[in-house]
C-alpha cells in the first residue's frame, strides 16, 4: 500500500496492539470502543497483508511478522509524536494537549497538586496524566511516552536534559504521643523503634538507597508502596519513618505527628536533589517549555510565573 494512502493513525493504534496483544485493553487506551479498536485491527490487516494478532487459547499472540514490526512502528510514532509537537504552536488557553508525566506521590502531592489551580486557570483545556515511576520510566522517556520524569538526580538518563527542581532534606517522624519523643531523640532510642520504609514497584526510595549503603541496624517492620501512605500508619503506634520534609509538613496539620531533624548519629544522608527531566527532541517544544517553567516556578516558590 502507498503512503499516501495510509491512515497515519492506524499506527497508534498499531502500536497500543502490539503492546497489550489485546483487543479491550488497547481502545481503553486509546478511549476507543472495543469495535472501533476491532475494525482498526482489521484495515491493519488489510493494509500489511498478515494476521498481526492472532487468537491462542483465551488470549491473542503476535505474529513473527508483527513482532519484527513493533520496534519500527514505537520509532515510527515516537518520531511522529515529536515532529507534530515541535510544530505546533502552543497557547494555553486554547490548548486541548495532554502531558503524560511519571512522579512519585511524594512529589504529586508538595509540587503537582498545589501548581494544579494556576495551571487550570491558566490552561483549562490541558490535561494532565501522572504514572508512578518504575523500572521502565527511562524507556518510556526514550520512546516518547512521556513528556517529563520529575525524579532523584540518580535516576537520570545521562543522554537526555534535566534542570533541578529543589533539594529536599529528611526528617525523623512519629506519632506525636510516642515516648521517644519526650527528651532527646537519642541512639539507642532510634534504634528501638520499629521503623516504616518506603519500596514503590519494588525500588527502594531514596532514604531507603542511601541506608542500604550503610550499616544500618533499623528494624523495618513496616514497608509501603507509597511515601503518602506513611504518615497515616504512625498515629498510635512507636514506628518511625525517614520521611521528606515538605511531605510531612503537609501532614502535620491533618495527623498528630512529630517531626524532628534527622538524627546527627544516622550516616550523613545528602540533600536529595529532585530534577525534572525531557527528552532531548523536545528541548525547543513551546508547550514543553511552557509546562517546565511552571514546574520550576513553583518548585522555588515563585510567585511570578514567566509569561
Amino acid at each position: 500500500m502507498r503512503l499516501d494512502k495510509f491512515d497515519l493513525n492506524l499506527l497508534i493504534a498499531l502500536e497500543l496492539l502490539l503492546e497489550e496483544q489485546n483487543v479491550t485493553r488497547a481502545a481503553q487506551r486509546l478511549n476507543l470502543t472495543q469495535s472501533a479498536m476491532s475494525a482498526a485491527l482489521g484495515r491493519l490487516r488489510l493494509a500489511l497483508n498478515d494476521e498481526l494478532l492472532v487468537p491462542h487459547g483465551r488470549r491473542m499472540v503476535a505474529t513473527p511478522h508483527a513482532l519484527a514490526l513493533q520496534p519500527m512502528v514505537s520509532e515510527a510514532v515516537r518520531n511522529l509524536r515529536v515532529l507534530i509537537s515541535g510544530a505546533t504552536a502552543f497557547d494555553p488557553a486554547t490548548s486541548d494537549r495532554r502531558f503524560e508525566i511519571a512522579a512519585s506521590d511524594y512529589v504529586a502531592t508538595v509540587l503537582l497538586g498545589p501548581l494544579l489551580p494556576r495551571l487550570k486557570a491558566e490552561a483549562p483545556g490541558v490535561d494532565i496524566n501522572i504514572v508512578l515511576p518504575t523500572r521502565e520510566t527511562g524507556v518510556l522517556l526514550e520512546d516518547g511516552k512521556l513528556d517529563f520524569q520529575l525524579t532523584p538526580e540518580q535516576f537520570l538518563i545521562p543522554e537526555h536534559p534535566s534542570e533541578l527542581l529543589f533539594e529536599e532534606r529528611h526528617v525523623a517522624v512519629g506519632w506525636a504521643e510516642n515516648p521517644v519523643f519526650r527528651g532527646e531523640l537519642t541512639e539507642e532510642r532510634f534504634y528501638a523503634c520499629g521503623h516504616v520504609a518506603v519500596r514503590i514497584t519494588g525500588v527502594p526510595s531514596f532514604a531507603e538507597r542511601h541506608m542500604l549503603t550503610t550499616d544500618d541496624p533499623r528494624r523495618i517492620e513496616v514497608t509501603a508502596p507509597s511515601f503518602s501512605l506513611v504518615p497515616w500508619l504512625l498515629p498510635g503506634t512507636g514506628l518511625l519513618a525517614l520521611m521528606h520534609e515538605r511531605l510531612a509538613r503537609v501532614f502535620a496539620p491533618l495527623l498528630p505527628l512529630a517531626i524532628r531533624p534527622a538524627p546527627a548519629f544516622l550516616p550523613a544522608m545528602p540533600p536529595m536533589r529532585e530534577m525534572i527531566q525531557y527528552h532531548a527532541a523536545r528541548a525547543t517544544d513551546a508547550g514543553m517549555l511552557w509546562f517546565k517553567d511552571r514546574l520550576i516556578a513553583a518548585a522555588r516558590n515563585d510567585q511570578t510565573l514567566p509569561a
